[in-house]
């Protein structure tokens, strides 16, 4: 083994822990895009979005100036069963690739909802608590979320409404099982329970369903229903302001050691991860005081980054919610049953969107059998069963370190791992079996929901 002084896991002690959330918005000179009014084309006002969401997340989703929130105590003593999460050398992946590229990761799946979304779900929770809520409604599609959400929730005592993409509902009755053994209710999207949903089936009989509907159908039920509001777990500023503790921890505990990496990967699907991992990085490059490669991996069959448009366009299917300016697919793409590894939005943070517009970071597309591929390798290697969200970042990062080993290139990678894979077997099935393939839409089929994005100056 490499004679290294840095451990194989780099932990940060208690008191080291993030004690604010940083707002890498604060740091952008050209700003994200403000959300919509979708019937006047005028920006969101708090009091438009105060039936939707909690008056405290409203509060940190309008705010772009603020660089840091602190973190309430309560949360943080609840980030303390969990967190700090380890920064891991991957030195087995190094050894097996034969190549000079350091190797870490930052594993977000060492708590019982196996992913990095609890970091947003406690605190939104915790403004829900806070303002004397009943209860939360949601979306989820792989069911990370609605997963993190559900504890959160029992934590603090709220209901919990979770509407799951039907295909993902399907695919992984586990997952929905642990939502309901935490209280949550969880529905099929789209669904009979909701006017849009209604609409929605009558409009494609048969659908597997998106996250654009299933946020559709929890936005209305949220406004109908007294003592609710609706969370999100991706996307939205807010979101992205909480899982910055992912990036915070990451570059403590680099600098811990003086190590200073040179490509920093993250999943895409919506932005949450991949925000939270980069966020303090960007804002060294935003203000000049340090330069990195970021790089995004997004799914072929998904693509919105790289196939998509950077234009306003609905957060949701059922065109209900705020105009969001992103790069997006259309709020009608629904992506194939087949797609097995999450990432299933049809937009991307407008935050991150903004940065890639701006050429501040890159972006790729890749295919799932090639990233069950690397799930595999690594799991054989360094002895994680690795979410299929989280093995895009890995695909990327293993393809990264073999071109160093072809250049001689000694470079530093990071990326997330953002939770485990024990809910996702099914989709490991099938590619064991051979029968897992990879779908692409065509030119022709995005142009059809391109074609029906919003008209706004």
């Amino acid at each position: 083994m490499k004679n290294e002084k840095i451990p194989y896991k780099i932990y940060l002690n208690e008191d080291e822990m993030p004690k604010a959330w940083y707002n890498l918005r604060a740091d952008m000179k050209q700003k994200p895009a403000p959300l919509l009014n979708p019937g006047t084309l005028q920006p969101m006002k708090a009091e438009e979005l105060s039936g939707v969401f909690c008056e405290e997340l409203i509060a940190q989703e309008l705010d772009d100036q603020t660089a840091f929130f602190e973190i309430p105590e309560e949360i943080r003593n609840f980030y303390k069963m969990y967190r700090p999460s380890p920064l891991v050398r991957a030195y087995c992946l190094e050894e097996k690739l034969h190549t000079p590229a350091k190797i870490y990761y930052k594993f977000e799946g060492n708590n019982t909802s196996g992913s990095h979304k609890l970091n947003s779900a406690i605190a939104q929770a915790y403004y829900a608590k806070k303002q004397g809520l009943t209860g939360v409604t949601t979306e989820t599609g792989a069911g990370q979320w609605g997963t993190a959400l559900s504890m959160a929730c029992s934590y603090f005592g709220l209901d919990c409404k979770v509407y799951m993409v039907k295909c993902s509902y399907e695919q992984k009755p586990f997952r929905r099982e642990v939502m309901r053994t935490y209280g949550a209710s969880v529905t099929p999207s789209p669904s009979m329970e909701t006017e849009v949903g209604r609409k929605i089936l009558a409009e494609h009989p048969g659908t597997t369903g998106s996250l654009g509907c299933a946020i559709s159908e929890a936005v209305e039920k949220a406004v109908s229903s007294g003592g609710y509001r609706y969370v999100l777990g991706s996307v939205l500023n807010q979101v992205l302001l909480h899982q910055s503790v992912i990036g915070l921890e990451t570059k403590a505990a680099l600098d811990k050691y003086q190590v200073k990496p040179d490509i920093i990967i993250g999943c895409a699907g919506g932005g949450s991860n991949l925000g939270g991992l980069i966020a303090p990085f960007m804002g060294e490059k935003l203000r000049g005081e340090a330069d990195y490669r970021i790089v995004a991996v997004e799914p072929a069959s998904c693509p919105s980054f790289t196939r998509g448009v950077y234009a306003y366009d609905f957060c949701d299917t059922g065109m209900v919610c705020p105009l969001a300016k992103m790069y997006t697919l259309g709020s009608g793409f629904i992506p194939s049953a087949n797609h097995a590894g999450g990432l299933r939005y049809h937009g991307m943070s407008s935050t991150l969107s903004e940065l890639y517009h701006q050429g501040l970071m890159e972006a790729v597309s890749v295919k799932q059998t090639e990233v069950f591929e690397a799930a595999e390798y690594f799991a054989r290697i360094e002895g994680i069963l690795p979410a299929p969200e989280s093995s895009h970042a890995i695909r990327v990062a293993i393809d990264e370190a073999v071109r160093c080993k072809e250049t001689g290139e000694e470079k530093t990678i990071v990326f997330g791992l953002t939770g485990t894979g024990y809910f996702d077997m099914v989709a490991y099935e099938k590619f064991h079996d051979g029968e897992m393939n990879d779908y692409i839409p065509t030119d022709e089929e995005l142009a059809v929901y391109r074609d029906k994005l919003p008209k706004v100056q």
